[in-house]
């Protein structure tokens, strides 16, 4: 089986909380080991902090979106966070602060994730 054929299966068969938790990890991963490369290792820098903006810009389109379905509050506030993310980012791009605010955020992120969605009470 190829490497596309068993992103796709798993893509299908992973409910979307885990495929969000397990790219945060992957990213959060990148981040760690950005903050732990010399600080004359700009394309490892640059790579994770260009790939965590990214997926915070993704996020703040889906919740963008008219389809979203999560609380008008939540949207707002991951949006807010991606805002928040590209100029963090920018910061530490300049060596004007460190990565681990971005790394507390993502795995703040990770930890919402993990929980399971309380069931809608009986009527």
């Amino acid at each position: 089986m190829s490497l596309r054929a068993y992103q796709q299966a798993a893509t299908r068969a992973e409910p979307p909380r885990d495929v969000e938790y397990r790219l945060f990890g992957q990213v959060t991963r990148a981040l760690i080991a950005a903050s732990e490369a010399p600080a004359t290792d700009y394309a490892t820098r640059i790579d994770a902090l260009d790939w965590n903006r990214r997926l915070w810009s993704t996020l703040a389109l889906d919740c963008s979106s008219e389809g979203n379905q999560l609380p008008p509050q939540v949207r707002a506030s991951i949006i807010s966070l991606s805002l928040w993310v590209g100029r963090q980012s920018s910061l530490v791009m300049r060596g004007e602060d460190d990565f681990e605010a971005l790394i507390d955020i993502n795995r703040t992120m990770m930890q919402a994730l993990s929980q399971k969605p309380e069931a809608p009470a009986a009527a």
